[in-house]
């Protein structure tokens, strides 16, 4: 097999440039680093394009076996194995993440009407979260709690980001998944007769005493702005049924990380579904 040995190599330079979303958008392809990432990917049934792979002998690297078995894996998926030469492969890795491969695989953000999601189990909306390690937090979160799946909702940033990917430890491609704005998820939710329950720090009553478990949404805003006027709104005009809820802060902080917030809620659904 060919290596390829310059960074300035064509097919190294387009699958780079996979870590800016204009690309991702125009392509539908991300990156993927990581061999149990890579591997939660091709479970997960989504398509392998190419698998880069370090050319250098790992042989000794503990993750060899690992590896071996991700690229055997990926080509018996129909993903194409190309060899990088140790600048070739630099350019494409990321930071402390170099496991010695890298995927190239077709995922992107579906529509409200292209997923199911699990009747009778909560579903998780984030409003306008804008980290990468806060969305892959989150949906790591969901799919230890057990959850109907994740609304990303007017997000800052996409589920198809590498860092995202990285951060939920390859759970993005299980967890069911939508992008929508605010205006779409809240017609989902009344046309899916979900009650609605949201965290903010002005919440009329504590997060414990609310019905998370069921067909609930629960709601979470962004990280500086929190949740948008437009659900209360809903709420007003009768078009939705909100409850907001609280979580005590008692030292100097006056709101906990968004991905902490979900955790929190996710488990206290899961308490809940376990005691009734």
């Amino acid at each position: 097999m060919e290596t390829i040995t310059s960074p300035a190599n064509p097919r190294v330079k387009q699958a780079a440039a996979l870590r800016a979303a204009s690309e991702r958008r125009r392509t539908g392809l991300t990156l993927v680093d990581g061999l149990r990432e890579i591997t939660r990917a091709v479970v997960a049934g989504v398509e392998i394009v190419e698998l880069f792979v370090a050319a250098e002998d790992r042989a000794e690297d503990a993750r060899a076996v690992d590896r071996a078995a991700c690229i055997d894996t990926s080509a018996a998926h129909g993903a194409e194995v190309v060899r990088l030469g140790p600048r070739a492969f630099e350019k494409l890795a990321f930071g402390d993440r170099d496991e010695g491969v890298v995927a190239v695989v077709r995922f992107h953000g579906k529509t409200l009407g292209e997923v199911s999601f699990s009747v009778g189990r909560p579903v998780l909306v984030a409003e306008g979260v804008e980290k990468p390690g806060n969305l892959g937090a989150i949906l790591r979160t969901v799919d230890a709690a057990g959850l109907g799946g994740v609304i990303v909702c007017d997000g800052g940033t996409d589920a198809a980001n590498p860092a995202v990917i990285r951060a939920s430890l390859g759970t993005v491609f299980s967890v069911p998944l939508a992008a929508a704005t605010a205006a779409e998820t809240i017609a989902w939710c009344r046309g899916h007769n979900r009650s609605v329950v949201a965290a903010t720090p002005e919440g009329h009553g504590p997060w414990h005493e609310a019905r998370l478990a069921g067909d609930t949404a629960i709601v979470v805003g962004s990280e500086a702005e929190g949740l948008s006027a437009a659900w209360q709104k809903a709420a007003d005009s009768g078009t939705i049924r909100l409850e907001t809820v609280r979580l005590p802060m008692r030292g100097i902080a006056d709101s906990l990380n968004v991905s902490a917030t979900v955790a929190v809620l996710a488990y206290e659904a899961v308490r809940q579904e376990l005691t009734r």
